[in-house]
């Protein structure tokens, strides 16, 4: 594994030093530096975008990594810090970093996405993020946000806690579990092909753990995952779903999971057998090691896709292990099979684990649920099929393209200033930009009923924006359609945290389903799986201003179309305005240059 991993199969006392060590190897390769104590110290940190030569499943290619390592390097903070990462990009093609779920409270200019709140950086050049990680404790990530960078350029961001952990075992070891995806070809290729013809992409050719595929797929048995523990104790695993296109089940053989944090938010814990997780979720769980192993020492742990979808995809499975430390010599070959790891397409399972999880709200840490709104928005979540253009070679169902949209609008980024610039300097009234983005779908029908072939909605293209005061306690519900498949879409809100205060199947009912909502202790999320064939109703105080971009976090919908902007006016409070741009903002100067 090319990636330098931190802090694993150690006990507590060794943690400590392993941290300390860890720390002062940053310091001495990062530069990290602290300031002085009566400001917040200051994480710095250096990511350098670079090709590098990997080989998985007997095919070596040039892979896009940060500082070389696949997966990326983990960003440690502790709650309250300051943060610096500069990012020198050494490619040819432009890059940008998204910090996943950091608020950026004030700094949207640091939140990453290109052409939404900056311009990519160009090869050859650099750019440094600037925020602050306030309010916010627990397991995060960091990935690419331009094209498809986001298959091999992502690592964990982890920010640690002011008080102790509210848990309610003893932890002895932190071990961060990343899932991903590979391509034995060049993803950039896959895009390409798929925006060219208007067809769907070709899968992944396998998933990984922490990098590595596993011994179910060709030349993988040396690049297997294997974490070793001691038995009796209590280790808390950060899950991370960095895959580009797939929900994931994830399992470990014999074990059950306890559920404490979603999304860097505690929660109420609950044990069981398998979670499912949403590429840009991330789930911290407890796992004990009770369990009395076969001769072999190890216990499988296996992810494999949550299918909802019709179009081709990746139905394998990654498996890993967890060893424990026998003094005896193994003297079996492990099993590979994971019988608690739901199928491949047990919504049941999925529905189960959504209801089940719920906020902490405890008086420490309460739940912030706005009890009331000033604004509801109902978005139509859905794919499309789009005619064919004159003279040209379509590959979607049909002849036709396929494309994807919100309120049947197709998302195009502006590709000459970024849509917070435009929104900074009040250019929303150019041709490339409005603040007109629609707040009802165009028409209503039965969204999760019409036939999924022969109905449909050509989408109409642009980049219209929808624009909310400072304070406004918003209610966004997310309505999915049956329009070539009732899918499950994970809709990813930057700038804020949200609370699911509903969900359901088919048509949501304004006059019905809003009775049955929690307002007690619903989960705080980033990102959150629309059920297939049905709705999820979110609350979130617009209480940070800037633009923030909206989209499903299956890659291949958001470069079909499938999001928006929005815009959170200043409040006029000296604290509640969007900061300046920094001075090494980069520009996008000609497109097509």
């Amino acid at each position: 594994m090319e990636s330098s991993s931190c802090i694993v199969g150690v006990n507590i006392k060794q943690c400590h030093y392993c941290f300390l060590l860890v720390s002062l190897l940053m310091i001495l390769s990062l530069g990290n530096s602290v300031s002085s104590s009566s400001s917040p110290p200051t994480k710095r940190f250096h990511f350098n975008v670079e090709w590098k030569q990997v080989t998985r499943l007997c095919h070596t290619k040039p892979l896009l990594t940060v500082n070389g390592q696949y997966p990326g390097p983990t960003i440690a903070v502790s709650e309250g810090d300051k943060v610096e990462i500069k990012v020198t990009n050494s490619i040819a093609e432009n890059a940008t970093i998204h910090w996943h779920g950091v608020r950026q409270y004030r700094t949207a200019w640091a939140d990453g996405p290109a052409y939404i709140t900056q311009c990519p950086i160009k090869g050859g050049q650099s750019y440094t993020y600037r925020f602050r990680v306030a309010d916010q404790r627990g397991t995060l990530l960091w990935h690419s946000h331009y094209t498809w960078q986001r298959a091999s350029v992502h690592g964990a961001f982890i920010i640690y806690p002011r008080l102790p952990y509210p848990l309610p075992s003893k932890i002895h070891a932190e071990i961060p579990i990343i899932f991903g995806e590979w391509w034995n070809g060049d993803v950039d290729a896959v895009e390409s092909e798929m925006m060219k013809y208007g067809g769907g992409p070709n899968s992944s050719d396998a998933y990984t753990i922490n990098g590595l595929p596993g011994p179910l797929y060709p030349c993988s048995a040396k690049d297997t995952f294997i974490q070793t523990v001691e038995r009796g104790n209590t280790y808390l695993l950060r899950i991370i779903n960095a895959a580009l296109n797939d929900e994931l089940f994830f399992a470990v053989a014999n074990h059950n999971l306890k559920v404490v944090e979603v999304d860097a938010a505690y929660t109420k814990p609950f044990s069981t057998p398998a979670i499912m997780i949403a590429p840009g979720q991330t789930t911290n769980v407890l796992l004990t090691t009770d369990q009395s192993p076969d001769s072999s020492g190890m216990f499988p742990m296996a992810i494999t896709p949550y299918l909802t979808s019709v179009f081709p995809f990746d139905n394998s499975t990654s498996v890993g292990f967890l060893k424990y430390n026998l003094k005896t010599k193994p003297s079996s070959t492990p099993s590979l099979k994971v019988p608690n790891l739901p199928k491949m397409s047990d919504t049941p399972f999925a529905t189960q684990f959504a209801q089940k999880t719920r906020s902490l709200a405890s008086r420490q840490y309460p739940c912030r649920v706005p009890k009331s709104f000033d604004k509801r928005v109902i978005v139509m979540v859905s794919l499309n099929l789009q005619d064919c253009p004159p003279h040209m070679t379509c590959k979607g169902y049909d002849g036709k393209r396929f494309f994807a949209s919100m309120n049947n609008q197709s998302f195009v980024r502006p590709l000459t200033t970024s849509v917070l610039e435009q929104h900074y300097k009040n250019l929303t009234t150019t041709v490339q930009l409005s603040s007109d983005f629609p707040e009802q779908p165009p028409k209503k029908f039965d969204f999760t009923g019409v036939d999924p072939l022969t109905e449909n909605m050509n989408t109409e293209f642009g980049s219209k924006i929808l624009t909310v005061p400072y304070g406004t306690n918003l209610e966004i519900v997310l309505q999915g359609t049956s329009f070539l498949n009732t899918e499950n879409h994970p809709i990813h809100i930057h700038g804020h945290n949200f609370f699911i205060v509903g969900r359901g199947f088919g048509n949501y009912d304004p006059n019905v389903d809003p009775a049955g909502y929690n307002l007690v202790d619903p989960p705080e999320r980033n990102t959150v799986p629309v059920p297939a064939g049905g709705w999820a109703a979110l609350r979130l105080r617009a209480d940070n201003p800037g633009v923030w971009f909206i989209h499903c976090h299956l890659e291949e919908h958001t470069s079909w179309g499938l999001a928006m902007a929005w815009a959170v006016r200043d409040g006029p409070g000296p604290a509640q305005s969007l900061l300046p741009p920094p001075d090494d903002l980069p520009s996008c100067g000609d497109p097509h240059a």
